[in-house]
Order: structure tokens, then sequence, then C-alpha cells
């Protein structure tokens, strides 16, 4: 999944929308862009969405770009122009239970896995942000930054990214204590105190170190964590802090 189709290009000015336009060319068409949101937040679930937009113009969506990149009330018009517009799209909710049995990173393949399975319409290619993903029965490529440079992948980004937003300011109506309609689950200078006072909520994620510190089950910061810490950064919220997940 590193490689497009033989014969098949895709030129640095050609847009948002080159990759699918030089994959349809070959006759791979539909394509379909799958992505994730909340991977890096420490409590809520982590959500991935799958989007295929049609040909020519009706696939064009106005002010799609990155979630990532869009402010909370131009994603929620982009989501309402995909869903309008797809010709197929879903989203994968994975509670913050499933995410802890399965470790982050599974749970994120099986996530973008479930998403594409469950478009109405079999897509013949699948683009993917940053990493690739096996198990998808057709053929795929991983695009860096994906979300950025591919519409679809972006589509799908603003499935994941909206829904999870959504449901966060839904659980901060159970748990205000937390906060979690500003800072979404990541880890900030508040979520981080809020977690140091109340202790951990039934939706904060297990596995992650800084839970378990609140939680009383790990050392202090900068005391021994222990060979089986791993490190990541955290990609969906410009504010939040690197997490550390427990393998």
């Amino acid at each position: 999944m590193s490689l497009l189709p033989r014969g098949s290009t895709v030129r640095r000015d050609a847009g948002l929308y080159g990759y699918e336009r030089a994959l349809r060319r070959q006759g791979f068409g539909p394509v379909a862009g799958v992505d994730e949101a909340g991977r890096g937040a420490c409590a809520g679930p982590l959500v991935a969405g799958a989007a295929i937009l049609p040909e020519g113009r009706a696939g064009i969506v106005p002010g799609l770009a990155d979630s990532k990149l869009l402010t909370p009330r131009a994603r929620e018009r982009c989501y309402e122009q995909v869903v309008r517009r797809a010709v197929a799209w879903s989203v994968v909710v994975v509670g913050h239970e499933e995410c802890d049995r399965l470790g982050m990173h599974v749970a994120n393949l099986e996530a973008l896995r479930r998403a594409v399975a469950l478009l109405t319409l079999p897509p013949a290619y699948v683009l993917t942000d940053g990493f690739p993903v096996d198990g998808l029965g057709t053929p795929g490529l991983a695009v860096w930054k994906g979300d950025r440079v591919a519409a679809c992948i972006a589509a799908a980004s603003v499935l994941a990214k909206v829904t999870r937003d959504r449901i966060m300011t839904d659980l901060d109506a159970d748990w205000p204590e937390y906060d979690f309609r500003t800072h979404k689950g990541y880890i900030t200078d508040v979520h981080a105190a809020a977690l140091e006072q109340h202790g951990p909520s039934p939706v904060h994620r297990m596995r992650f170190v800084n839970v378990r510190r609140a939680a009383g089950l790990e050392p202090p910061a900068g005391g021994p964590a222990g060979p089986d810490v791993h490190n990541e950064d955290v990609v969906d919220h410009p504010s939040a802090a690197p997490y550390q997940e427990v393998r």
C-alpha cells in the first residue's frame, strides 16, 4: 500500500482532488478515503470516518480541508456538505473500553477497517492517512498528510472529527468538571488539573499513563515509569500535549 497503480501520477500542483482524478483515469473508481479522530485523546471514543465523493463538480466540497485546520463552524459546514454530496459515507465509534482492551494502534486499524466495510458502495481503491491499513479487501495507498492533499481523506477526517466533537460535548454534560467540551479529551493544562483533582472519569482510557497516575496506578510524574511506557505524539488537537500509553 505504498505506490500508486502503474501509470498513475499525481502532480504536486494537482490540488485536493488530484489523487481521485489520477486513480479514476486508471479505472480505479470509486475511490474512498478513510481517517480517524481521537487517537491521541486520553478520554472518550476513537471515531473513524470513510467517504466516497462523486466525480466532477458534485464532488467538490466548498471549504473542504484537513479537519484540524478548520474552525468548528467551518467543520460543521463541511460535514453537512460531505453528507449531502458523498455517494457513500460511514462513521464508526470505538468506545474507550475497547480502546483499552485492544490498545490504540490496533483499535485505530480496526476502526478504519470497519468504516470502509460499512460503505454502502464498495470502493475499488482506498486512500488512508499516513500509514497503510491491511485487511481492507481492496487496493489502497497510504498518503503522507493525506487529509491535507486528498479530498476523500479530508472528507473522512471531517466526518470523524465532527462526530467525535459532538460526542465529547455530550459527555461534558455528564462530567462537566473535566471540561470535555473544550479540549475534547486531549491533554491540556485544564484537563490535567481536573484529572489531578477529581481522578479519572468512567470514560477515561486507562491505558494512558497520565490517567493511571490520576487513579494511583502509576508512580508520580518524574518517578520510574517502567520499561512498558510508549510515547506518541498527539496529532488531532493543536493544544494537546504528548501522551503516554501503557502497552
